[in-house]
């Protein structure tokens, strides 16, 4: 699969423009090259459900960072007026 080019980094600070999270900011965690996807801290939070393996084990939720397509933020400029 080809990779697909994204026009932030990981470290950009970002505004989310589209979808539930409008208006909110954060700082871009990782990138998915193939796919064109972001994970952004803060942002889009998921739920884990883990079911115990054995009888000893508790079952957990653990909240995870979903992803957000790229063309769904824009690069916030910190500094330049």
């Amino acid at each position: 699969m080809k990779q697909r080019k994204t026009h932030v980094k990981v470290g950009d600070n970002v505004l989310i423009i589209s979808g539930f999270y409008k208006n909110q900011t954060g700082q871009v965690t990782s990138i998915n090259k193939k796919t064109g996807k972001l994970i952004v801290k803060g942002i889009n939070f998921k739920s884990k459900y883990t079911k115990p393996r054995f009888e000893s084990e508790i079952g957990e939720i653990k909240q995870i960072e979903g992803s957000i397509d790229h063309s769904n933020v824009k690069i916030l400029l910190s500094g330049v007026q």
